[in-house]
Formats: C-alpha cells, structure tokens, sequence
C-alpha cells in the first residue's frame, strides 16, 4: 500500500540536506528547503540536481523558504554541528508544532541539545551513512555506494516514525527502525570520529590512513570503545577496524573536506564531544587529545571545551 503522502521540511541545503530533499521530492513527498536567501533564490530558480551511480542523474523542483511558518509532519535537521545553533532560529518551537524533528547530524550531544529548543519527544534521533558533496548550490553529487539511515522510535511517536521511513525507504534508501537511541548514535560515532580526525589530520582519503596511520587508527577505535563502554554501550572493537578496512579507499570526510575548503570544521562535534565524555568518565585518551590539538592550533579557532588537561 502506497503511504499517505509526506510533508517535509528539510532544514539545511547542504550536501545531506539537498539530497534527502531531492530523493523525497522525486518519491513523491512535498518538500521544502529551508535555507538562506541567496541559497533559496537558487534553488528556486534552478531546482535540485543529483548525480550518483546508485540514485541516477535527476533534477527536481521544491519549494523554499528563509522559516518555517507551514504546518509540516517532519523536519529533517541536516545541518552541519558548526551552524546548528543559528540554523534553528529557522524552525521556531511554535512553528514545528506537532511534527518531528529528526536530525542527520554528526556527533552525539546534538539530541540533547534539540531536546532543549523543542519538545523532547518531538526530537527523534536519526543517522545517515553516506557520502555526498555540494559541487554548486543546488547539485549534489552522491559518491558512496551505500546510503542508509537509521531511526530511533519510541512507543510515543513509532507509528509517525515508521510513515517516514517508509517514504525514505520509498526513495531508494537503506532504511532501519531502532528501539535503541544512544548505542544507534554510538554505532555510527565509533567509525566516524576516528575517520573524520585521521583523514582531516592526514588531509588524505580513507585509503592512505588506514595503511599510512594504522597505528593511530586503532587506537583511536580503542578510545571511542572505552569511552562508549562508560556511557553503556558495547561497541565492537573489531567489528569498527573490520569497517573501516571495507569502504572505498578513496572515501573522504566531510570534515577533511570542509578543511580542504577553508570552512569550520565539526571539531568540537566529534573529537571534543569523546574528550568531554572521557573526561566525565576518567578515561585517558591520548591519542584524541594529541589529534584534536592539532587539528585546532591549525584551524586557529578556540580549542573545544573539554580539550584541554
């Protein structure tokens, strides 16, 4: 049975957010890009372009807008951490009203800090696995062969969290319901943090760290894992090290990309969220705080709480 048609606001026009926006325009959702005005004038006057192996080449049209002020049943938060706190100026709490938020955001402290603008129950935490790009406002280009998301529901909100995945699975995306939040985000965190800080540290793709920095790669698995261990969940060492051998050598971070670009990097997101969450637990993590230090004396942007000694 065809699901009740969607509508969605999609905050972020951004590589994850102009591809959720296009692949739910083309299923069938009505859609609306939140965005600057510069970035709303171009999509409106060029619509969304996507390119990828996986999806086709395809362009939609979608609506825009600078805020929200339209009754939606979902907002899919796609922002990058460095611009969250201004970015949700753009959906005010009586505005959302009854809908979701779901953020696809990188990082764990993001759904508390949403928790604490909307209702919490509203905020449904979410992961995206996938690699994408801005190449022009408007056109994105899709690189990864795979693309999934994961969904935490819980008993107030499954049956509205299971009509969004729906659509999202309708779209072409790998789509999965859990019933375990924090070890969901932990999942995705234990691959990412490491992979994120290597890769901008190396300014090279996963490809070159995981022979040339092995050695920092496995320790760093070792940190996340003790520091997960302490927030309760059980994270697979081997499991970690066995995924990061298994995507495409030529994969890139969004972090090491934003770095290559000359714009703020999600720093404090990933590398200081796991230095202020082994601080809170009394783990030593040498080799995040070496990283990490580096990483911000080069940017020359204030060092993430929790950073330092």
């Amino acid at each position: 049975m065809t699901p009740q048609a969607l509508n969605v606001a999609v905050l972020g026009p951004g590589a994850v957010g102009g591809f959720l926006a296009a692949v739910l325009a083309r299923e069938g959702s009505s859609v609306l890009v939140l965005a600057s005005d510069d970035a709303s004038s171009a999509i409106t006057q060029s619509g969304l372009r996507v390119e990828s192996q996986r999806f086709g080449n395809f362009a939609v049209s979608v609506r825009t807008a600078t805020r929200l002020t339209d009754s939606v049943d979902a907002c899919l938060i796609a922002v990058k951490a460095t611009h969250l706190r201004d970015a949700v100026d753009r959906v005010p709490a009586n505005a959302l009203g009854a809908a979701l938020a779901i953020p696809f955001l990188n990082g764990i402290e993001h759904v508390d800090f949403l928790r604490a603008v909307y209702p919490p129950s509203s905020v449904v935490a979410a992961t995206i696995r996938i690699e994408t790009a801005r190449a022009a406002p408007g056109l994105i280009r899709q690189t990864s062969p795979f693309a999934s998301v994961e969904i935490a529901a819980s008993a107030d909100n499954r049956d509205r969290v299971e009509a969004i995945a729906a659509h999202l699975s309708g779209s072409g995306l790998d789509v999965r319901i859990r019933d375990d939040e924090l070890p969901m985000l932990w999942d995705k965190f234990a691959v990412l943090a490491p992979m994120a800080l290597l890769t901008t540290h190396e300014r090279a793709n996963v490809g070159a760290i995981r022979t040339t920095r092995r050695e920092d790669a496995i320790a760093l698995i070792g940190e996340v894992v003790a520091v997960a261990g302490a927030d309760g969940v059980d994270i697979d060492r081997e499991a970690v090290l066995h995924l990061l051998d298994s995507v495409p050598e030529s994969m890139e971070s969004s972090m090491q990309r934003d770095q290559a670009a000359g714009r703020p990097i999600e720093l404090d997101a990933l590398g200081g969220a796991l230095l202020r969450r082994a601080a809170r637990a009394g783990i030593a993590v040498p080799v995040t705080r070496r990283l990490v230090g580096e990483l911000q004396s080069r940017s020359g942007h204030p060092a993430p709480a929790g950073s330092q000694s």
